[in-house]
């Protein structure tokens, strides 16, 4: 059985959205059981609505809840019933196998190197999403995590995005890219210039050198590095534009008269089929790598949808087991601890 500990309040639309989420993940995700930390009332309240196996959700009381508006690090060592933090407890406890939350982005990732901890070695994790292309998904790290990097780090993204494109979606030999201003070598600030030196020099990285944002979208890169701060501009302009575009499709059709809403029902179907492919919430969270547990971040806004896709991939990941995978396949030992910039 595949426990994952879930913050039932994190999130825009908690607990309603995450509860829901949950539930509807039963179906389609047997042998797991759904650990919801938080307000008890509020969780039950919404649990009352639905019809499910009572033996595979457990309601986690929690006294405390950490806002957007505090500061993650004094969060977390304050705020110990917290839901995020006893979350995070269960998973470095052995209690989950995986936690998720759509609650702060800071105290998730302050929570996870403080209670989860980093694997040996690993410098800074990142924060690591699947985004759709034309060809499938590309895995962009880090997208959130490391605004302030150092090339010793951006390298420690590119090994780890591989491993998890490697063991998570099977490409056999993932093609890593920098993020950069343009294809010639001597394009990119002085970060982007270092690292690529770096990646350079890895043997087993499959590094293929610049990537321009225009060309992410292509798919030709199995894993783009950058950033937090690169990383989370291209992540929110992409997500930004496919919901304009879709959008501006559907007043197009509205506004172009009878014919063209015909013209709109009869490719309708198709148009949904394709547009799909590159909804967000289709590709689940944003798991934080080299933790020496699962930990994965779902979108603040989400209505559900993504917390019932990331349970699939903590299930997913737990099963193939990829904290230990990658550090296993990975040796930082000797890495140079004064790299790390703090």
């Amino acid at each position: 059985m595949i426990r994952i500990a879930i913050d039932a309040m994190g999130g825009d639309l908690a607990p309603a959205a995450i509860v829901k989420g949950a539930i509807d993940s039963l179906s389609s995700c047997p042998n797991t059981k759904l650990l919801l930390y938080g307000e008890e009332k509020a969780i039950q309240e919404e649990c009352a609505k639905y019809q499910y196996d009572t033996e595979r959700i457990e309601i986690i009381p929690c006294s405390e809840n950490i806002s957007l508006h505090e500061s993650p690090v004094m969060a977390i060592r304050r705020k110990k019933d917290s839901g995020i933090v006893k979350g995070m407890k269960a998973v470095k406890e052995g209690e989950a196998e995986a936690f998720l939350s759509a609650g702060s982005t800071g105290a998730i990732l302050a929570g996870g190197q403080l209670i989860v901890g980093r694997e040996k070695g690993v410098l800074r994790p990142p924060l690591a999403a699947l985004m759709p292309t034309r060809q499938g998904v590309t895995l962009l790290t880090d997208c959130g995590a490391n605004v302030d990097a150092h090339p010793e780090w951006l390298v420690q993204f590119a090994k780890m995005g591989a491993i998890y494109m490697k063991e998570m979606l099977g490409v056999p030999s993932p093609t890593v890219g920098l993020v950069n201003i343009g294809a010639e070598e001597e394009k990119g600030n002085a970060l982007v210039k270092a690292a690529m030196e770096k990646c350079k020099e890895e043997k087993d990285l499959n590094f293929i050198g610049s990537v321009e944002a225009r060309d992410i979208v292509e798919g030709n890169c199995s894993v783009v590095v950058a950033d937090a701060f690169v990383g989370n501009v291209v992540l929110k302009m992409y997500e930004g534009v496919g919901k304009m575009l879709l959008s501006e499709i559907k007043s197009g059709i509205k506004e172009g008269g009878p014919l063209s809403l015909v013209g709109g029902a009869l490719i309708s179907s198709a148009l949904r089929k394709r547009m799909k492919r590159f909804d967000a919430k289709s590709h689940g969270g944003a798991p934080i790598l080299g933790l020496k547990g699962l930990v994965v971040k779902v979108h603040g806004n989400t209505d559900g949808v993504e917390i019932t896709t990331a349970i699939r991939q903590a299930k997913e990941f737990a099963e193939k087991g990829l904290p230990k995978k990658i550090a296993a396949a990975l040796d930082f030992s000797d890495e140079k601890e004064g790299s790390e910039g703090e």
